[in-house]
């Protein structure tokens, strides 16, 4: 039989591994391209490593991801995008120990490291009638807005890699 002592140093190296897995996976996810860009290993896609840092309402988004971002990039992709809904919440970290980072409009954002928002809320491709569906990165959470609302609201461009 093995001592209590044994058994709490083998408990404690098995979940300190396990924590340390779970860390490298969260950085394997995401590799800097070097080029504004990310890659997303978890989701197939690429991210900008920015929004467009200003307010911004729904269809004006849409024409600047697809128009007016791809020419801010030296290496040119095309099929820019707003992202789903699924794909927003994907970057939400929930730890209640993650402090997230302060934006540049004040809220506070817990957003992975790779990507930096100017503010809180991001538009997606989410849509219905005349509202669309926007991610609060502070909160954790998803609410519906008219497309014609812009403050704070902010456009984050993805594309798929296949």
């Amino acid at each position: 039989m093995m001592a209590p002592d044994r058994r709490w140093l083998i408990w404690l190296a098995v979940v300190t591994a396990l924590l340390v897995a779970v860390a490298a996976s969260a950085q394997d996810r995401f590799t800097d391209n070097g080029d504004g860009t990310v890659t997303d290993h978890k989701l197939n896609v690429m991210w900008s490593k920015t929004d467009n840092n200003g307010d911004i309402e729904w269809k004006q988004a849409v024409r600047w991801v697809k128009y007016t971002f791809p020419d801010t990039l030296e290496k040119k992709y095309d099929n820019w995008r707003l992202p789903t809904l699924a794909e927003l919440k994907s970057l939400y970290i929930k730890d209640a120990e993650y402090d997230g980072y302060e934006s540049d409009c004040g809220q506070r954002v817990k957003i992975v490291p790779a990507i930096r928002i100017s503010c809180g809320w991001v538009w997606s491709s989410n849509v219905e009638s005349i509202t669309a569906a926007v991610f609060n990165f502070q909160r954790g959470i998803y609410y519906t807005d008219r497309m014609v609302h812009r403050r704070a609201h902010r456009a984050l461009p993805v594309r798929d890699l296949d």
